[in-house]
């Protein structure tokens, strides 16, 4: 007889520093992408698409699973989902489930590092809420890579399996995975269940598997837990400020406690090696231009603060400024989110001079005030090519190729990770051709971007996510985390004298 499964999710990746929160609009429209789908809207997600609902409802095809689609939706990481949108969406997948009974299993599509307004642990409320409904039913859940797993999330939940790669890759070999463990489970079998926190902070631009010392402790994940039906490394997202901000590791099946502890040895070993070089902007552009002079191929600068797939904006203009004071030629930046300025550029056309303020809306350095030249134009809607987007129709909204000097920068009206080449491209901007790259992103753009490129450097220009996690104004973390690499350790007593010192001055 067939397995009856629910099937939902519910991503989003919280920066509590970040300008701007997460409404529900933000998940109706999908944030560029996908957009909030309900039932058999859900069976409609292209089965190519680089997400854990595809691979899961791959396997479920394979299998013979009865699917009941609920409600999967995502929005672009930002400050906290508003109090309003976690509780309406969490509300809906939790009535479909419950409508739905009975069930043998449950499947959600998650991140792990939701924080909203009125919730420091998104994803532990819904499971705790969803448990209290459904009982014993096995519930499965994928993460991303770079959850905050919590003991409220371990305890809910029966298993919670993440991506292996940064960039994301293997989102839909990940959905695919914990479906076999949805298997096991639903056929009887019972999981020991491990879970660990490692004691410090990594910066995200040092946390890419293609690198070590990722590369290497996944490699190390793989052989130790060979024989176990799940086993994670979460790196964290380190800008959430609550207790259970960073670093895990889980593991389920037999053994499952001394290889959770195994691993977890070899994470504290490489704490050191979770570092790298940071550029100024104008010390990256400066060193972008003489690399250029003999490469064959793009240098490429990460604008890693401003990357709107870690909660920023992508309007900040440090890197642009830096770029046009250097005199910079063939250079491309994006993708810069100002839909004013790309409604400026529609409304003269191309070829036309416009005046305008480009960018700056999130603070940090000013608006560029100049007079801009439109290259191109374009409605925002074209098939990202990419691994890291895996052919998915994106919606960027009224777009523009502007031009100052020898920079061209992409202009779009809706926040995207620059994860994909197409994003210049359907502009009619090269980057195969360009010399200097600037891309608002920290990891996931080396999936498409890399093969291109003749270095990669990192820039700290003003923006939101720190590149050290030690910059940020952390209360709430849990005493005695290191704040990055052989830090310093978060004391709220250093806090509180800070505070009482700040209110006798």
């Amino acid at each position: 007889m067939a397995k009856r499964v629910a099937v939902g999710g519910f991503l989003h990746e919280t920066n509590t520093f970040a300008p701007t929160k997460a409404g529900l609009d933000d998940f109706l429209g999908g944030s560029g992408a996908i957009p909030m789908s309900r039932g058999d809207q859900i069976l409609a997600i292209p089965p190519t698409a680089n997400q854990s609902i595809a691979g899961a409802l791959a396997h479920a095809a394979r299998v013979g699973w009865e699917v009941v689609p609920t409600l999967w939706c995502a929005a672009s990481p930002s400050a906290h989902v508003t109090e309003e949108a976690y509780e309406t969406i969490t509300a809906e997948i939790i009535g479909r489930i419950a409508a739905a009974l009975p069930l043998d299993g449950i499947y959600l599509d998650l991140h792990g590092a939701m924080v909203a307004e009125h919730v420091d642990d998104g994803e532990g409320e819904l499971l705790a809420r969803l448990r209290a409904v459904v009982g014993d039913i096995p519930i499965v859940v994928s993460l991303d890579l770079h959850a905050n797993v919590t003991p409220r999330m371990v305890e809910t939940a029966d298993v919670l399996d993440s991506y292996r790669t940064y960039p994301h890759v293997d989102m839909r070999e990940t959905g695919a995975r914990g479906a076999r463990a949805l298997d096991l489970l639903m056929a009887g079998e019972s999981l020991e269940k491990a879970f660990l926190q490692a004691p410090y902070l990594s910066a995200i631009s040092w946390q890419c598997t293609d690198m070590e010392p990722a590369r290497g402790l996944y490699a190390e994940m793989e052989e130790l837990g060979a024989g176990l039906p799940s086993i994670s490394f979460n790196m964290g997202f380190p800008a959430a400020d609550f207790a259970d901000c960073g670093m895990s590791v889980t593991a389920y099946g037999p053994g499952a406690t001394e290889t959770a502890r195994a691993l977890m040895d070899r994470i504290e070993a490489a704490e050191p090696a979770f570092a790298g070089e940071v550029l100024t902007p104008s010390e990256a552009v400066a060193r972008a231009k003489d690399l250029a002079q003999a490469a064959t191929r793009p240098v490429i600068i990460a604008d890693t603060q401003d990357n709107p797939g870690a909660g920023g904006d992508s309007n900040t203009t440090g890197m642009l400024h830096a770029l046009i004071a250097a005199r910079a030629e063939n250079a491309l930046l994006g993708g810069l989110y100002d839909p004013q300025a790309a409604m400026a550029a529609h409304a003269v056309g191309v070829g036309a001079e416009v005046e305008i303020t480009l960018g700056g809306q999130s603070g940090g350095d000013p608006p560029v005030a100049a007079r801009f030249t439109v290259e191109a134009l374009s409605d925002g809607v074209f098939e990202a090519k990419g691994p890291y987007y895996g052919r998915r129709r994106m919606t960027l909204g009224p777009s523009a190729a502007l031009r100052i000097g020898g920079v061209r920068i992409a202009v779009v009206s809706a926040k995207c990770q620059m994860a994909d080449r197409e994003i210049f491209r359907h502009l009619g901007l090269h980057p195969e051709e360009a010399s200097i790259i600037v891309v608002k992103s920290s990891v996931h753009f080396r999936a498409d971007f890399a093969p291109i490129a003749e270095t990669i450097l990192v820039a700290a220009a003003p923006g939101p996510m720190a590149v050290d996690p030690a910059l940020l104004p952390w209360r709430r973390l849990r005493p005695g985390l290191r704040l990055s690499p052989g830090g310093a350790a978060f004391s709220p007593d250093d806090l509180s004298s800070k505070e009482t010192q700040n209110a006798n001055a």
